[in-house]
């Protein structure tokens, strides 16, 4: 005798295609939250607006400024003005124009550096942690070597030897000299799940260290991965325009360290053009407090012992607490009547 199989919601068995159709939903919630979580955060809001407007302008610099920043003109150290609104360097180039076209340069150095050291970081950190031993040893004294030596003497010294050198050759100089402090959080967190359940099960079915690192260990960093990415873009951001306003990588390459540099040669600051060195200044603060308040922000969003209470969330908890005293003075005034 047959017995019936019935599929559908009533029925234990789910439905062919199912468990595809339900991810959708769930994504799109996931998503919903996260959107709502940076609305309601207001370092969130700040940071992902100020980033979003400097990729606007790296993406799109020929609707912002219609101007070559490299163009030479006899308006030489002309002040702002409705045809150059920042006015013009010593070889007439417009500074606005070199202001919008070199936020291409710093975007592309801060996500490239920031991409390329995590991944740096993670390879070693984790891989430490997991497999130890000599493994450990190994990579664990050359992480604590970069880590004694100064960044930036390290930076102008390997810089030195590259000399005008493009923004691909400055992504690399910063990428590995720039690995070591996050490859030791990322070796601490990855030691502190080290003997968990799933990864003895792991090992036990006989999975390869390879497998276990990428598949196993590391999607239990994201959060983690994500703060020493936005850590490690702002890190980007300030050495390298560091680097290129001390003279190092190629003069003439549009970037708002380079701007500085020239703006400091042609002693700006003495001759009266101050927006030849506060603007591209002021352009490398922002950007550095994007990926510092986007940092902060899902700290607070992953974590809710950070989340700061908002207004009306301490004057509920105070009335809460003020209506929890008021009882109990009425509870031991009943007593004593009693």
């Amino acid at each position: 005798m047959a017995i019936p199989v019935t599929t559908g919601q009533g029925a234990g068995i789910p439905e062919p295609g199912s468990a595809l159709t339900s991810a959708g939903p769930r994504r799109l919630t996931a998503l919903r939250r996260f959107v709502q979580a940076i609305r309601t955060n207001r370092k969130a809001t700040i940071g992902v607006g100020l980033m979003a407007i400097f990729i606007f302008v790296s993406l799109f610099p020929g609707l912002l400024a219609h101007q070559s920043p490299t163009a030479f003109s006899s308006h030489v150290m002309a002040p702002p003005s409705t045809a150059h609104w920042l006015g013009t360097d010593n070889i007439g180039a417009d500074i606005y124009a070199q202001v919008i076209d070199g936020t291409r340069n710093v975007v592309i150095l801060a996500v490239a550096v920031g991409a390329l050291t995590t991944a740096v970081a993670m390879v070693i950190g984790v891989a430490a942690a997991y497999l130890g031993g000599v493994w450990d040893g190994v990579l664990n004294f050359v992480t604590d070597v970069l880590l004694v030596i100064p960044i930036f003497p390290l930076l102008i010294i390997v810089a030195a030897y590259f000399p005008n050198a493009g923004n691909d050759v400055l992504i690399l100089v910063l990428s590995f000299t720039g690995w070591s402090y996050t490859a030791r959080q990322l070796r601490s967190q990855a030691q502190s799940i080290r003997n968990r359940d799933f990864l003895l099960a792991a090992r036990v079915r006989g999975e390869r260290p390879f497998y276990v690192i990428m598949v196993e260990i590391i999607p239990t960093m994201t959060s983690l991965l994500l703060a020493s990415f936005l850590n490690n873009a702002l890190y980007a951001v300030l050495a390298g325009s560091g680097l290129q306003f001390i003279g190092l990588g190629k003069s003439n390459n549009v970037s708002w360290g380079t701007t500085l540099y020239w703006a400091n040669q042609n002693a700006a600051w003495t001759t009266g053009d101050y927006l030849w060195f506060i603007v591209p200044g002021l352009c490398i603060a922002l950007l550095g407090v994007a990926f510092a308040f986007i940092n902060y922000a899902f700290d607070e969003i992953g974590n809710p012992a950070l989340r700061p209470l908002s207004a009306a969330k301490a004057r509920k908890k105070a009335s809460k607490a003020a209506e929890t005293r008021t009882r109990r003075r009425l509870a031991s005034h009943g007593a004593r009547a009693r």
